[in-house]
């Protein structure tokens, strides 16, 4: 086997926020697939970053009264927990905001520039006058062209799915400042990606066999041939990649006016900005992964949202700057959570950070996710019923059970020592480490465990078999026990070697137990001698508990607003009565929540404090319309953790049979944070 040099990287996350479970998953695929490389001997060089330029963490930053700088330090800063929590085994975590990324992005540029594939025209864009930047789509708001819808966004309307350019709503307003935006032109830069040249090369990269899932081969050959993504225009039209400021990122070279490049065209450069960071520290070569002709391989793991800027902006960047394009872009779809999709706004997750600090398992998860993928661009829906069917049945009514019933006859009948092993049962499980490593190299891991788990099986129904626990106690057995538990054993460790990408805390306790070295894939092919000593068996795995599920999700039903009931319940003593915290609000912002019928999402000013309370009030009071007003609130409810978000606090309102929801409001001259008696 001729060993490879690899360069692996996964998708850049924002740098605006912690790591959600998209990330994750993402993280654990691609580390599965290093470790089983490295199992093989192959040199791999498993790199990150965090994609920190761009308008909204420059904005997200002034919101939070930071730098940019300082916000994306504070994010990086929390990194470390998650990943060496799920034992994702980078050898460098950097970020686009680097001398590094700076350096390359504008060597780049002037390559592409000197190749003729860079002009600069004029572009009208709307401007916000209040902010003093130019708007991207996201930023403005207006009637809808076509069926007047308000509040619609600058690219297409929610109402009617009508696609549109911004300057084409009526009554457009900036939602950074809520002013009238104003056309202005101004020179941008363009990547001339409609050359035949550029067009010419993506053919050929495109159709290389293998370089490609045959899904993400149809659709880049879609976009590059005909309609771009979401049918938005041709597909190689040029492509805008400066940004004028103010803006954080990195500036345009070689110009006098301050213009920057784009955050899509630096952000792909992080994987080299990573590794170049990486090569200084470890003396390597950084051309020997980068440049062409000198044998290495770059690999991607990216989620199916950044198909285009990967297999069409990317490989033709780096083709015509002199660098390498990509070996391999594997392409994974996305997680859902019991149905829905995973989001962040929805509350439709699972907190990473959540499930570590309750002392979940890491490995649990590595393993169901890795059960669940494939090599195909497909989602997968995390169940928490199957979490826990396969976690609790496989690894450890199955593959754990093995050394823990077994273990205990070695150390007290045979003083910790092997005996033979029966070959048959062993010769097949070795017989089946070139297919299992097969599934492994082509990202199949649910076939992987599912054949892993198969011969767990047969270990497990041999030591039903063999009842080395009934042997132990004949006299004249103790030859067969000894053999029969160090075949189980030999089982054990082969089922460890398998498991080992998935695995990897759980296998280096099991290599202490074993008393070996750290288990290499080739190692399948031998089995531990007669006389090999091991050590005394430890728990390896637990079990996941319903609770500890529940504490992950607690979930909460969302507050209901109070109701006018037609008698009055039971009376209460005027001590009871004391013990409700009623205090006036202003309602300081008030927000429609994704993916919830009933509920608005509350910002509440009870007089220098502020309260976040989300309210099943949307039928009655549309968002706009509820800023400034007073309400009453009760303060001192226990929060509830909901789908959406943490409600701290309920306010008051009234209903009865008819229809109808009624805010309760103080009378005028009330302040916010009095308290109503």
């Amino acid at each position: 086997m001729s060993l490879r040099r690899l360069f692996v990287t996964t998708a850049l996350p924002y740098a605006n926020a912690p790591f959600h479970i998209g990330h994750i998953m993402e993280y654990i695929q691609a580390d599965i697939w290093v470790r089983f490389q490295r199992m093989q001997g192959h040199e791999v060089h498993f790199v990150g970053a965090d994609d920190a330029h761009g308008a909204p963490i420059m904005l997200a930053a002034e919101k939070a009264g930071k730098s940019p700088e300082a916000f994306v330090a504070e994010i990086a800063s929390g990194r470390r927990r998650y990943l060496e929590g799920f034992h994702i085994s980078y050898d460098n975590w950097h970020s686009t905001h680097s001398p590094e990324n700076t350096a390359l992005s504008q060597d780049i540029f002037r390559r592409l520039k000197a190749a003729g594939l860079v002009y600069s025209r004029a572009v009208e864009q709307f401007y916000d006058p209040v902010k003093r930047m130019f708007l991207a789509d996201r930023y403005i708001k207006g009637e809808c062209p076509n069926c007047g819808a308000k509040d619609q966004y600058g690219d297409a309307c929610e109402n009617c799915g009508t696609a549109y350019s911004a300057t084409e709503l009526r009554h457009p307003y900036s939602t950074l400042s809520g002013a009238k935006p104003v056309l202005k032109s101004s020179e941008h830069f363009f990547f001339r990606l409609s050359d035949t040249r550029c067009k010419e090369f993506l053919r050929r990269w495109i159709q290389t066999p293998g370089r490609l899932q045959p899904q993400v081969v149809n659709k880049a050959k879609e976009w590059l041939e005909g309609e771009g993504p979401e049918g938005k225009g041709q597909a190689l039209s040029d492509w805008d990649i400066s940004r004028d400021p103010p803006y954080f990122g990195i500036r345009v070279p070689d110009i006098a006016e301050e213009k920057y490049l784009y955050v899509w065209l630096d952000a792909p450069i992080g994987y080299f900005a990573s590794l170049k960071h990486y090569c200084a520290r470890k003396g390597l070569d950084f051309d020997a992964f980068v440049k062409p002709g000198r044998g290495a391989e770059m690999i991607h793991f990216i989620g199916k949202d950044i198909i285009y800027f990967h297999t069409l902006f990317w490989p033709a960047m780096l083709e015509f700057s002199g660098y390498k394009p990509p070996d391999h872009v594997y392409v994974h779809g996305f997680i859902t959570v019991s149905g829905d999709k995973m989001s962040k706004s929805r509350g439709t997750g699972i907190s990473p950070l959540r499930y570590l600090e309750l002392g979940m398992n890491p490995e649990w998860l590595r393993y169901y996710i890795a059960a669940r993928l494939n090599a195909n661009v497909e989602d997968f829906d995390f169940n928490p019923e199957d979490f826990t069917a396969r976690v609790n049945s496989d690894l450890v009514g199955k593959y754990v059970n093995i050394a823990s019933r077994c273990a205990v006859f070695i150390h007290r009948k045979f003083g910790g020592a092997l005996g033979e092993s029966a070959a048959g049962l062993a010769g097949e499980f070795q017989g089946r480490a070139s297919e299992i490593q097969a599934l492994y190299e082509g990202r199949e891991f649910g076939k992987a465990l599912r054949e892993v788990m198969r011969l767990a099986d047969l270990a497990n129904q041999y030591v039903d078999e063999k009842k080395p626990w009934e042997l132990s106690k004949l006299a004249g057995a103790q030859a067969e026990l000894r053999q029969v538990c160090s075949t189980a054993l030999n089982l054990f460790r082969l089922l460890t070697i398998y498991l080992k990408p998935v695995l990897p805390r759980v296998a280096a306790q099991a290599e202490r137990f074993l008393n070996v070295a750290a288990l290499r894939w080739s190692d399948a092919q031998q089995l531990l001698p007669a006389g090999h000593p091991i050590n005394e068996y430890r728990h390896l795995l637990g079990r996941v508990e319903q609770k500890q599920l529940d504490q992950l999700f607690d979930l909460a039903p969302a507050p209901q607003p109070a109701a006018k009931e037609p008698a009055v319940n039971d009376a209460l003593s005027i001590d009871e009565f004391n013990k409700l915290d009623l205090r006036v609000a202003r309602i300081a912002r008030a927000e429609r929540v994704d993916g919830a019928d009933k509920l608005l999402k509350l910002t509440l000013d009870l007089g220098g404090a502020q309260r976040t309370v989300f309210a099943g009030i949307k039928s009655a009071y549309a968002p706009e319309k509820l800023e400034g007003r007073l309400t009453v609130v009760v303060a001192n409810l226990q929060p509830r953790t909901m789908k959406f978000g943490v409600s701290e606090g309920m306010v008051l309102a009234a209903s009865g049979d008819g229809p109808g929801i009624f805010l309760v409001s103080p009378d005028a001259g009330a302040e916010p944070g009095m308290r109503v008696k």
